[in-house]
């Protein structure tokens, strides 16, 4: 993660600002900035995954997760993601990230992550978010929910479209 400035806005104001569930939603709203342009004068399209990263890191630290998973010695990473632009976010353009959990399995935990200016929806991702332990190790699902007390959850039926989504990057070749 690389916006700084922005995450430590996010840090520092996260007590200021509504608490969400774990599961989302959770809207974090932000500002297209200079450096977050390219050539062409729109919000670079490798930019969007970092803004991605502060609306996972908002959700985490608004919805109590990010202290008991760090106490736990665990982080996540994103095994997968997809992105789909429908408009362009601007120089001084405000925007909001929809961060919310549609669903997991025995690995992973799925995210959409929905980008949207003045009631218009600009772009949507699909995350495949995984934990590990920093000693070495996989943390399922099941056991990042125990820790954070929510075991008892009804885990919700994946999207259709989420489940194509993941049979598709399982199918991708690992190495070539």
């Amino acid at each position: 993660m690389k916006l700084y400035f922005r995450l430590l806005y996010l840090i520092f104001t996260q007590r200021l600002r509504s608490r969400c569930s774990v599961f989302g939603p959770c809207d974090t709203t932000l500002r297209v900035w200079p450096n977050d342009l390219d050539i062409f004068f729109h919000v670079n399209n490798g930019v969007y995954l970092t803004l991605m990263d502060l609306g996972r890191t908002d959700m985490m630290l608004r919805s109590g997760v990010f202290g008991p998973v760090r106490s736990a010695g665990w982080y996540p990473v994103v095994a997968a993601e997809t992105i789909r632009f429908q408009r362009s976010l601007t120089l001084f353009q405000k925007f909001s990230i929809r961060t919310e959990v549609v669903g997991w399995n025995e690995k992973s935990i799925y995210i959409e992550q929905v980008f949207t200016s003045k009631g218009k929806q600009i772009a949507i991702a699909a995350l495949d978010i995984r934990f590990l332990k920093k000693v070495g190790g996989k943390v399922s699902p099941a056991d990042l929910f125990a820790l954070l007390g929510e075991e008892h959850h009804d885990q919700p039926e994946l999207p259709a479209w989420i489940k194509t989504w993941s049979l598709a990057t399982e199918a991708m070749p690992r190495e070539r």
